[in-house]
This record gives structure tokens, sequence and C-alpha cells, in this order.
């Protein structure tokens, strides 16, 4: 037991203890090339490189997913009761949804919905302000914590941690902070999910790391070490910042994990093969040895505590996962096959062949971070369908470096490198597990952002690596390489951000990474689309479809398109075909009503209708469209029902109220009418059109006073761009009411606006002829 307990420090490495004001040093990192810097010092210089690389994305739009999360979502609106956040997901669709993907985080909801507020409204540029913060006090923290991997916890003679291995902290926090693959988290506003779920994840680790320093916090000098009680009120904390984490984003519960981690390998230094009798005991085990290890208890109860705290971490997870899961609905999100085809692949073999590919490139876009693309699905990472396939390469290097890491963190006497590896290992391995299939199917091939607590690991091996080349090589200079490495990041990353600002540079910056991409292709043809330039965005749809002939979504925004421009033949084809493949398609449905309408296929038009709405009862839009086919087919009563149920579901459905008045006043039901009118009226007080609409009704019931009423309001609302045809109803208004210069002037003023009107011309002169005769008679 006595030499079981040496595995601390040497005498000579604790020279750094004889005064409080000096940090603490280890000699393993003084090669590196930077100042030893105190904590404050050291966490300004982290936090200045951390903001500097992402500070041009704070002018950035809201762009990819941040559209659905930010503009599209009810629950950021005031509104909306806070409960809601609550029951569901991400996007602010119910979690009990069959389309929902079960992304449960609440409070980065609410972090949104804070932002919405404060803005005034969805402005952008708050949104990016607070990531970017977000993200240097995450940088900070991680100063701390790459400071207890490396060299553990230690107090100086008045009692107060030290910061040990500060070079190799400081040069970690430092490439943490600036690595490109943090971009998508950054400026990305939904990224928000994984700074939140980080600074909680790395408060959670803090507090459990000082939960074990119970014996420690007392004493001068010591040195935290196989702790025979914990403080449970840390201990709780840490659980607080845990589950906090998680609501925030799934990643947060792998805290659990790290912290396990970090109490067997660091703190009580527990040689655990050697534990499992799966390695024999050596006699001259390279420890190192500090007086205050030497003073440990030689009894059991070290090893007691840290089970207890093992049962309580268990405890943890376990109401972790069984209160996530109820709150999903006790059910899995479902996700296609283009989401992430490899894991759909047929086989064991193949599949986890496959599983390991993507492994082996998400460690390759760590150490490359020039290939980096929003979104890797459909298509930008083939399959591996066959063991001849070159790419089982990748995966056979990939296990080759880890067998090789694993061998040196575990064979032989367990020192301090070895420790060290092993949670840098620990850190870069664990926070990936939820996106590794493992455990369940993620909707994603390669997702940039849930590398962001991994990176840390990434960062410590690397800082090693340079480390153990300069004591290797000698002659060596590692402070050009470091510096390179630094600059080549910050490169990337200032790049990277201004790529982010705006969709069109995004998807552009896409489609050269990932150019089979059938998803980049799609949203650079619907970004096109909404700028008006409609033959690129047909030319990109064609591409989608093309690299992936099962695209469903861009065969309906083909569709439209083609509608727009009259040729339904082809379009009626191409939404056939995206309702074969995805039946229960809603949109599409409806579009391909529409196009059926448009060929004079009535009853195949109502039966897409009916269709959409089968699969989507809640559909408002369906509805109006469907009134415009009974509108067409004469029968009036339905067009009135189908309307109705549109504005029943969406009460600001302008479009179905202007239709029932007009269809209303046109079958000379006008009492009708005028109640219609009227609700428009109080739903739009400021919108021209209901107005405008009622008026006409008033002028044909001989209420010539209330029409010229509504008349000149839905011209004063229409302030400086009034409508010809107002005026124009107002002018016959007139001519009706026997009052020719207001008649006059009316028509005058439409003519004005729309001097090609026949109509306006035709009154005007029958008008003046009319009172010309009166004139003479």
């Amino acid at each position: 037991m006595n030499r079981l307990r040496q595995n601390g420090h040497t005498n000579s490495k604790l020279n750094g203890y004889h005064k409080s004001d000096v940090p603490y040093r280890k000699e393993w990192d003084s090669c590196l090339p930077l100042p030893s810097l105190f904590f404050t010092p050291a966490a300004g210089v982290v936090f200045v490189f951390a903001v500097a690389c992402f500070m041009n994305s704070y002018q950035g739009d809201f762009v990819f997913d941040d559209s659905e999360a930010i503009l599209s979502n009810n629950d950021l609106k005031s509104e909306t009761p806070l409960s809601d956040l609550f029951v569901h997901d991400f996007w602010g669709s119910k979690l009990d949804s069959k389309t929902s993907h079960k992304s449960y985080r609440p409070l980065t909801v609410l972090t949104f919905r804070w932002n919405y507020f404060l803005s005034g409204g969805p402005y952008p540029m708050s949104f990016h302000i607070v990531n970017i913060i977000l993200h240097g006090l995450v940088s900070v923290l991680m100063l701390a914590v790459f400071s207890l991997v490396l060299a553990g916890y230690h107090n100086d003679r008045e009692g107060r941690p030290l910061f040990g291995a500060p070079k190799a902290s400081l040069a970690c926090a430092i490439l943490f902070a600036i690595h490109p693959i943090h971009t998508e988290s950054v400026a990305g506003i939904v990224g928000r999910a994984d700074l939140l779920c980080a600074l909680l994840f790395i408060l959670s680790f803090l507090c459990y790391v000082r939960s074990c320093c119970q014996d420690t916090v007392s004493r001068t000098h010591a040195t935290l070490h196989r702790p025979e009680t914990f403080s449970l009120a840390w201990f709780c904390l840490s659980v607080v910042f845990c589950g906090l984490s998680v609501l925030c984003q799934e990643q947060g519960i792998t805290v659990i994990g790290i912290c396990s981690a970090y109490d067997i390998i660091v703190i009580c230094q527990v040689d655990v093969l050697r534990l499992l009798r799966l390695k024999k005991s050596t006699e001259n085990q390279n420890q190192e040895a500090s007086p205050s290890v030497t003073k440990q208890n030689t009894s059991g109860d070290w090893f007691k505590s840290l089970c207890v705290r093992h049962l309580f971490l268990a405890i943890t997870g376990a109401a972790i996962l069984v209160t996530r899961w109820r709150v999903m609905g006790s059910a899995p999100p479902v996700f296609q096959v283009f989401d992430n085809p490899h894991s759909f692949v047929n086989g064991t073999l193949l599949r986890t062949l496959n599983y390991n590919y993507l492994y082996a490139l998400n460690c390759w876009i760590l150490v490359n971070p020039w290939w980096l693309c929003f979104d890797w699905s459909m298509g930008s990472v083939p399959t591996i369908d066959s063991l001849s396939d070159p790419r089982v390469l990748a995966v056979i290097v990939l296990w080759v470096v880890m067998a090789f890491c694993l061998y040196s963190a575990c064979v032989g006497p367990i020192g301090q490198q070895q420790r060290q590896l092993t949670m840098a290992l620990a850190l870069l391995i664990v926070p990936f597990l939820p996106a590794s299939n493992l455990f369940f199917r993620v909707g994603f091939v390669i997702a940039e952002r849930v590398l962001y607590l991994s990176t840390a690991g990434f960062c410590i091996l690397v800082v090693m690596g340079i480390c153990k080349l300069q004591q290797k090589f000698t002659s060596m200079n590692t402070r050009y390489c470091l510096f390179f490495l630094v600059a080549v990041f910050m490169i990337r990353s200032i790049q990277r951000s201004n790529e982010w600002k705006t969709e069109m540079a995004l998807f552009t910056a896409g489609a050269k990474t990932c150019p089979l991409n059938a998803k980049v292709h799609y949203n650079i043809g619907k970004l096109n689309s909404d700028l008006g330039n409609i033959e690129k965005a047909i030319s990109k749809y064609r591409l989608a479809i093309s690299l992936n002939p099962e695209y469903d979504q861009a065969m309906n925004n083909l569709g439209n398109l083609l509608k727009d421009q009259g040729k339904n033949e082809e379009a009626e084809q191409l939404l056939r075909k995206a309702v074969e493949i995805r039946p229960d398609f809603a949109a599409a449905w409806m579009n391909l009503g529409i196009v059926q309408a448009a060929l004079k296929k009535p009853r195949e038009a109502e039966q897409s209708y009916h269709e959409a709405l089968r699969h989507r009862r809640k559909y408002p839009d369906c509805y109006y469209n469907l009134g415009n086919l009974y509108l067409d087919m004469g029968q009036h009563q339905m067009a009135l029902n189908a309307w109705r149920n549109a504005t029943l579901l969406k009460p600001k459905h302008l479009n179905a109220w202007s239709n029932m008045v007009i269809l209303l006043d046109n079958i000379e039901k006008l009492e009708q009418a005028e109640m219609v009118g009227k609700e428009a009226v109080k739903l739009f007080p400021n919108d021209p059109t209901p107005y405008f609409n009622l008026a006409n009704v008033m002028g044909k019931a001989d209420r010539y006073k209330e029409s010229e009423q509504y008349f000149l309001k839905a011209i004063q609302l229409s302030g400086n761009s009034p409508v010809a045809k107002m005026y124009a109803n107002l002018g016959v208004l007139y001519h009706r009411w026997d009052k020719p210069a207001e008649a006059e002037r009316a028509y005058m003023k439409a003519l004005e606006l729309d001097p090609s009107s026949h109509n306006v011309q035709q009154n005007l002169q029958m008008l003046r002829r009319k009172y010309s005769k009166n004139a003479k008679s």
C-alpha cells in the first residue's frame, strides 16, 4: 500500500510551492515556447484569442438551421407560455409529434427567447454576440480543466489551488479557443446549444473535482490523492450543472464519464488493468511521490469513498436517462435513409465498418479543419459496401493510431504521462459517444458541432506530442511548429466565420467541399429561388435530383417553379414521383392538386387535396386551394366551407377571407358578405383589402355612405401606393350616387395610376356624356 500511495510528485518538483504567488510548474512542459503565466493573465490571453477568431461573425445573418430555430419558432415569442418550452423540441414542435427529432433543449431555447425579447425581435447581431462571448467563457474555463488534467489538483502554502502546468495548459487552451471546427457552434446561432452545454459541462466537472477536495482544502502544500471523504454539497452542485447541461444539449450527460475517468485515473491513480488482474504488478514502478501523498492513510477508506462517488454518479446518469426517455415519449426519433445512410447499411460487419470510417473522418477534420461543410448528408460520404473499398485503409489507420495510444497509456508502469494520455483520450472519445451511432441512430453523418467538447482531448494530444518531440529531438525548435499551427488555425477560423455570415457564402463553400451532397445544391437552389434567380434555382434542383434520384423535397420545389413557368406536365410528373417516394408528403400532394387543377383535372386535383389533408389535418393553405378548386367547379357552398376551414385553422389567412366576401357578393348573399367582411376588418384593421371588399358589398347594397367610408379607409391604409382599382370603384360608387364631380375626380385619379384601364376610360366618358346632356337640357 505504501508503494501505491507514492504516485504523486517528487520533492524536486514541488519547489513551486515555496511561494504562493508563483504559479505551479512542472518540468515536462518547460520546453514549450510560451511564458509561464498566472491563471488570470492566461485566461485573458485565451479569451482574446477566442473572441478574435470568431468576432467577424457578429455581422452575420440567420443562416441554415437558424431560420427554423429562430425565425419560425413560436416558442421565442412572448405570447407563447414559458411552459411550452418544456414540452416542445428545439425547433418548436411537440415532442410527441411523429416528425419531432426529439432534440430537447429548453434552456437553450430560453436564452433565444431572452435574446429575442431584449433585441425587440429577431435581429441576428445580438444572438451572434452572445455566442461569441459564450465561446470565450468556455475557452477560459477549459484553461482550468487543462490544468487539472495535466497537473492534478494542488494547494499552495495558503491552501489556495495552484495553476499547474501553466505552459501546457495555456497552449491547449489557445488551440481549443481558435480551432476552426468550432465555427459552426459559434457562428451558427443554433450552435449555442453546444456552447451552453460545454459551459455547464465544465462547471459540473470542476464542482466534482472540488467535491473530492474535502481533505485537501484545509491543508497547505497538499495534493489531491485518494480522498477518503468528499463534499456532498459540491457533489450535488455538480449533479445540478450536469442536469442543466443536458437541458441545453444531449452531450451534457457525458460529463459523468469524464468525472469518473478523472476520479479513477488522476485523483485515485488506479491502474485499472492491474486492478482487474489484466496486468501483473511490478516492483520497480516509476512512481513519483510527494510528501503529501506519503502521508496518506494506507486503509481502504479511499476505495470505499471512490465506490460511493461512482454509485452516486451511476444513479445520476440513470435518473437523467430515464427522465430524458420519458420526456421523448418513450420513443426514439425516426430518421430517413438520406439523413444517415451509414446506419441503414445491411450487415453488422459493413455497418460497423461504416461507423468506424465516420470516426476516422471526424478525427481527420480535427487534424485538417480546411475540409469543413455545414452539412454532410445526402451523398457527401458514400457508404462502404465492400471490404475491397480502399477507404477501409482509413479505418485501419485509425485503429493503429488508437491502439498505439492505448498501448502507451496502459502498458508498463502508470506515471504522469500515461495518466495525461488516458485523460486526453477520454476527453476525445467520451463526449463524442452520443453521436457515435453505438447507442441509437443519429440524424446526421458528420456534424462538426458535436466535436466541440472532443476538441479538448485533441488539443492535449497535440501539445503532448510537441513536448515529446522537443524532448526526443533536443535540437528541434518547436516554437515555429506551434506558432505555425496557431496562425493556420486562426486564419482558417476567421475565413470560415466569414463563410457563415450569409447563406449564399456558406452554401457555395459547402458545394466546394462536398460536391456530391445533394442537400447543398438543394439549398443553393432554394436560396436562388427566394432571390428570384429562377433559372439558377431550376439548374441546382435538377443537379440535386441527379445526385439523389429520390430527393422528394427537391422534386416538390422544382415542380413548383416549373408550374409557375407554365410547364405543368413536367411539374405533374415530378410531384407524382415525390408522393410515390414519400406517400405522406402533404405539401407535395397539395402542389400536385394545384398543378392538376391548372391542367383541368378537377377530380384528380380534389383527390390530391384530400390526400394532403389526410396526412396533415391542420393545413389551412390546402383548404384555401381546395376552395379555389370548388369555385372553378361551380360548387359555391363547398368553396365557402373550405375557405372557412382555412380561416378557422389560420385566422390571419387574408386570401381566404377575401375570397369568401367576393364570392358571397357575386352570388348576391350580401348580408352574409357583410358579416364576413366585418369579421375580416376586425382581424386586419391595418390592411386595406378587407375595407375595399366590404366597401364593394356596401355599394352593391346601395348603402352609399358606408361604402364611401370603407373606400376612403382602404385608400388611406394604402399609403403612398394606392391601387387604381380602389379609385375606379370609388368613382363607380359616386357615379351611382349621383355625385358627378366626386366621380370624375376618382376616375381621373384611377387613370393617373393606371392610364391603360379601358373600363375607367369608358366610365368617365359615360359620366361626361350623361351630365353634359343634363347641362344642355
